[in-house]
């Protein structure tokens, strides 16, 4: 290595990077010089698979194409950091993000592709009155402020594009969420009756119809009034969809105290063990498939041989286990036979509770419990009006078992969905991590945010997230400051944030995209770049950062050196050596405090270390 490569600031690019799987699967295909595919061998290849009707079913609108190339255009935005207005800046693993969300949306791709279990967004619903993002090909950024800037607009149904304006909308966000889905991950969008079928249609096109998983009907209100112009409308949907739903075993959520009351109402010898228990015939009372290994006698308690009418649920050897383990239950019938039960114990075998079935209709929380929240948070309910209540969410985030999940909420609104995790942590001792994304829409016109100092849509949401922080900090240290018979202390769930706020890149460029050597943007400072850095090489963006000194000279180390960033002058040899002994994977320079000298020695020095660790140790300057 004879020179140190620059850092790539434009985010991931998927489409090159799926024209790279092809060339991969199709040698063949890739067009020397150019890299480009070539489109007519690739259809020769794939033979008879290719479609070439001009008739098929699909969906489209004015504007399809743009917004699928918005989605494929990559972003040379980031993202910079707002210390001052976090909360347990060095510990929290949540972030607030201030932007576009589509922006931020490319800008996630390196750090936090395929990471993310569930992504839950309640976007506008196009009722006429809604805000409804404007994309721009030109400057993203400053399309951006723009539109934050405004307030209120309207999407009116007299526009002749009022369906394709939102569907343009969504559809692009849509297909970057896909990507920060893990392969088991699920979606779940809120949507009133305004676009239900057209999400629908965007949602099989962008996550493939096969892995739909139901439509959520939601009751939201108690009744209606005479405003009601038609019938009474009383629900909203959520659709849910997987990114894969071969990669889903099952789709359980807790059990409700209610359910376990009502329905687990039996005990034996087992209950101190597994719970009280309920029953099951063991018999299947329809089947389409009749097996013949599922049909055998099972001895009764009087020695009876008891057969199925049609077939049992298991076979043979998983009765034989049921027995043997005291799974099953015998109850005499009115005709003096024999009934075969079997048990389901509240708790498993390995002592955890047992979970159900999240059913398709919510009929137990409603818009006014959202809007009490906000009440109870800020004395006044018209500083934000219908925020999702944090208990409609949780019976949706509860659908993702594992207590250390990574969620997002591109479309965050009033941080409903932050303050829901955070109810969970505290209730569970989970360590749920939360992202956040919303664009900064100003409150003008909002005299009660106004009147709190507020002035836009993210700094009530802000705020919100403290307040819960300190709520859920003072109800842990009132359960602490109480003595248990085991002494075990009440864990804090993460109550923090970072806040991150998108802007154009750090560095200045010229046409044709060259970087000026050293230009770094008036006003931008090192916690800046440091940021870009982790964006464009893709480390997660809640990574504990450290400033520290190596050999007298002042770096910052990211995830315990995962990345070392040099931006200050006085690099030595002495320096690079010593930086090299901490065998970080990635090292960044700015340009401006790299000599001919210093740029040759650093590449020889990380080069023969990481020769020495079997790695290769990244080197980059901007």
């Amino acid at each position: 290595m004879s020179d140190i490569e620059k850092v790539d600031l434009e985010s991931k690019d998927l489409v090159a990077e799926r024209v790279e799987r092809l060339k991969a699967l199709f040698p063949e295909i890739a067009v020397e010089g150019d890299g480009s595919i070539d489109f007519e061998k690739l259809r020769l290849i794939l033979g008879d698979e290719v479609d070439e009707g001009q008739e098929r079913y699909a969906f489209t609108w004015p504007g399809k194409a743009d917004a699928i190339r918005q989605a494929q255009m990559p972003s040379t935005a980031t993202l910079r950091p707002d210390e001052d207005a976090s909360v347990d800046w060095g510990t929290t693993e949540n972030l607030y993000i201030e932007g576009d969300n589509l922006e931020v949306l490319k800008l996630l791709q390196r750090g936090y592709h395929g990471k993310v279990k569930m992504i839950y967004i309640d976007p506008p619903y196009n009722t006429g009155h809604d805000f409804v993002y404007k994309d721009s090909f030109q400057d993203s950024v400053e399309n951006y402020k723009k539109q934050a800037g405004l307030s209120g607009q309207s999407n009116a149904d007299t526009s002749g594009r009022y369906h394709s304006d939102w569907l343009s909308m969504m559809y692009p966000r849509l297909r970057l969420a896909r990507e920060l889905l893990s392969e088991d991950g699920i979606i779940a969008i809120s949507i009133d009756d305004n676009e239900l079928n057209s999400l629908r249609f965007i949602c099989d096109e962008v996550f493939g119809a096969p892995n739909f998983i139901d439509t959520i009907i939601w009751k939201k209100r108690y009744g209606g009034g005479p405003k009601e112009k038609y019938l009474v409308t009383l629900q909203d949907y959520v659709l849910i969809y997987a990114k894969d739903l071969s990669e889903i075993d099952d789709i359980t959520v807790p059990l409700t105290d209610e359910s376990i009351q009502r329905y687990y109402t039996k005990t034996d010898l087992n209950f101190e063990k597994r719970g009280p228990y309920r029953t099951h015939p063991l018999e299947a009372n329809k089947t389409l498939d009749a097996r013949e290994n599922l049909v055998f006698p099972i001895t009764a308690p009087d020695g009876t041989s008891v057969w199925p009418k049609r077939q049992w649920l298991w076979s043979k050897e998983r009765v034989q286990r049921a027995l043997e383990n005291n799974e099953i239950e015998f109850v005499r019938s009115i005709d003096g036979g024999w009934s075969v039960q079997t048990k389901q114990y509240l708790k498993l075998e390995d002592g955890t509770v047992r979970r159900g079935k999240l059913q398709s209709i919510i009929d137990d929380v409603f818009t006014q419990h959202g809007t009490n929240e906000i009440l109870d948070i800020f004395g006044d309910a018209k500083i934000f009006s219908y925020p999702k209540p944090t208990k409609f969410l949780i019976k949706l985030f509860d659908m993702i078992p594992e207590k250390s999940a990574l969620f997002l909420d591109f479309f965050s609104g009033s941080a409903s969905s932050m303050d829901a995790l955070m109810q969970m942590n505290l209730n569970d001792g989970g360590t749920r991590k939360c992202i956040c994304v919303q664009l900064p829409e100003n409150c003008a016109g909002n005299k009660k945010a106004e009147e709190l100092g507020f002035d836009s849509l993210c700094k009530i949401a802000e705020e919100r997230i403290r307040r819960i922080g300190k709520r859920i900090a003072t109800e842990v240290d009132a359960s602490n400051a109480q003595l248990t018979l085991t002494g075990e202390l009440k864990p804090l769930p993460d109550i923090g944030f970072r806040v991150l706020k998108l802007d154009s890149s750090n560095f200045d460029q010229v046409e044709g995209g060259a970087l000026v050597d050293n230009l770094i943007k008036p006003g931008r400072t090192h916690d800046d770049i440091i940021f870009e850095m982790m964006l464009k090489w893709g480390l997660e963006l809640s990574l504990p950062i450290e400033k520290t000194e190596v050999a007298g000279y002042p770096v910052t180390s990211i995830a315990a050196d995962e990345l070392i960033c040099c931006m200050n002058d006085g690099l030595t040899v002495e320096v690079l050596e010593a930086i090299a002994a901490l065998e970080p994977k990635r090292v960044f320079f700015l340009d401006s405090v790299l000599t001919d000298t210093i740029k040759l020695n650093a590449a020889q020095i990380f080069k023969r270390v990481g020769d020495k660790l079997g790695y290769e140790i990244e080197l980059r300057t901007a």
